[in-house]
C-alpha cells in the first residue's frame, strides 16, 4: 500500500488496472505455462529413464523397505 502511494498511484487506479487485464498478458501467461510445462515434462522423462538406465529401482527399494518396517 505504502509502495503505490510512494508511487503515485491511488488505490482506485491501482484496482482498476488490476481489473482489466489485457489479452496479451493472459497469452503471455499461458505461453509460459506451456513453455515450462513442457520444459519439465520433457526434462522429467529424461530423468527417470536416466535413473532407470544406471539400474536404480525406487519403486522396487522403497516397496522393500516399506515391508522391512512392517516386519521389523
Amino acid at each position: 500500500m505504502v509502495g503505490e502511494i510512494l508511487m503515485g498511484f491511488d488505490e482506485s487506479t491501482l484496482a482498476y488496472d488490476l481489473q482489466r487485464a489485457h489479452s496479451a498478458d493472459i497469452w503471455f501467461l499461458r505461453a509460459r505455462f506451456w513453455l515450462w510445462g513442457g520444459i519439465f515434462c520433457v526434462s522429467s522423462f529424461l530423468l527417470g529413464n536416466l535413473i532407470a538406465r544406471f539400474g536404480i529401482d525406487i519403486f522396487g527399494s522403497a516397496w522393500a523397505g516399506f515391508w522391512n518396517l512392517v516386519y521389523s
